[in-house]
């Protein structure tokens, strides 16, 4: 075992590499509630969600750390699930079962964009500065999302928006939530939304918003979402679902790609400006893709917070297997999702967002060209529900705006070929 995760190279042990599992599966256990509350919107068993959620991030933790042998652990991403549920499945109107299927078919093309080397050339062919505002406005979707579920911004006919009522008892709570989790993430603790989502939950039960029916029970049947994903394949073959394909690859192709050149940076494992094995974690993240749709859960990628376990001294991949592990025990833990409620993980979705939103000092605005293309797509993600729409937007402004300056030449044929599947979309849309 030590041989093969090449611990003495690495300089590493047992001791370290598991306390490096247990601390990134912390700083990241919060999907476990966060995705059934959202998918759970759907119409989706969240009993079943939560199931799928915990095999999918500990197959997928699995597979990178004995097949491509980081420190990086994988879970159904933010930002896809809410596209998933609130852009697809509540926005678009379709079925939650054929939103699966498209998550599956993401998931195929992804392995075979990989083992043909495609990939780079697509990542190659999307400009840098489109790629962080697509995460920033990410970034404050789910921060909207966060902020509604908890009662803090509410619809209003006169304004389309206000402030909601921050008496009641359930927008108290997430306030408290949110507070709870700034301080301690502030204070540099890294598991913080985690132990903030505990907090709060504690803090509800005590004050009597909720009521704590157990802590450990069996594990919930994944019957109703397990295969849904192939049972309706057949019916992803429409333009809709062509560009919600689309977002699902793009978006998982950019997150995974930045997850791991962040986290092998961090954990010094980059040699010579390359990463080494690039290959072998990306085929593992397109392949827990598949996995986790075939169990009934949206887009699994690779996880940022890996970077708390590395932080910790976390080497090998032996930390992605331990975080794995502990996946597999928060199975018996599903009885906690009666008390984990959309007011508790709200604080996560918010907070998530502010993160995210740090993109948004790495894009050149003072380039009017591109700052035209950027801001729409940070801006309409939130503001029409979508981040499909967002990205179409985004992508069909680009091209306009880089040609009218004359810069025509960088611009590679792919966004030629995105552009008019974009204007396809909303002509079919009207």
């Amino acid at each position: 075992m030590k041989k093969y995760f090449q611990f003495e190279e690495l300089g590493t042990n047992y001791r370290t590499e598991f306390t490096a599992g247990l601390t990134t599966f912390l700083a990241m256990a919060y999907i476990l509630f966060v995705n059934p509350d959202l998918l759970g919107a759907t119409g989706m068993d969240e009993g079943a969600v939560f199931a799928a959620t915990a095999i999918a991030a500990a197959v997928g933790s699995l597979f990178m750390g004995i097949i491509a042998k980081y420190p990086i652990a994988l879970a159904p991403g933010m930002g896809l699930n809410a596209f998933f549920a609130f852009s697809v499945v509540i926005g678009s109107g379709i079925p939650w079962e054929t939103a699966l299927a498209g998550v599956l078919a993401s998931g195929l093309i992804f392995i075979v964009l990989t083992l043909t080397g495609v990939r780079e050339k697509i990542i190659n062919a999307i400009p840098a500065n489109l790629k962080k505002a697509v995460g920033a406005g990410i970034g404050l979707f789910i921060a909207f999302i966060g902020l509604q579920s908890a009662g803090i911004v509410v619809g209003d006919p006169d304004t389309l928006l206000a402030l909601g009522n921050l008496t009641s008892a359930g927008v108290l709570l997430a306030i408290f939530g949110l507070v709870v989790s700034v301080v301690l993430l502030t204070l540099g603790i890294r598991a913080g939304i985690f132990y903030g989502m505990i907090l709060t939950t504690i803090a509800g039960i005590i004050f009597g918003f909720t009521e704590l029916n157990g802590v450990v029970g069996s594990i919930p049947s994944v019957a109703p979402t397990f295969g849904q994903a192939f049972a309706h394949f057949g019916e992803i073959f429409t333009l809709e679902m062509l560009v919600v394909i689309l977002t699902f690859l793009f978006v998982d192709f950019f997150d995974t790609a930045g997850t791991l050149v962040a986290v092998a940076s961090q954990a010094g494992l980059v040699k010579n400006n390359k990463l080494p094995r690039a290959g072998k974690a990306l085929f593992a993240d397109s392949a827990a893709t598949v996995v986790g749709a075939a169990v009934g859960t949206s887009t699994t990628t690779s996880y940022v917070e890996s970077t708390a376990g590395v932080g910790v001294g976390g080497r090998s991949g032996f930390t992605a297997v331990v975080t794995a592990g502990f996946f597999i025990l928060a199975l018996f833990f599903s009885p906690l999702l009666s008390v984990v409620t959309s007011e508790v993980t709200a604080p996560a979705l918010i907070i998530v967002g502010v993160l995210m939103a740090s993109a948004l000092k790495d894009i050149e605005w003072d380039q009017f060209e591109i700052a035209v293309p950027a801001f729409l797509t940070v801006l309409t993600m939130p503001l029409t529900y979508s981040i499909a729409t967002g990205i179409a937007i985004g992508f069909i402004f680009y091209p306009i705006t880089m040609v009218i300056k004359g810069r025509a030449k960088e611009i590679h044929p792919i966004m030629y070929g995105l552009f008019v599947i974009f204007v396809l979309y909303f002509m079919f849309l009207s």
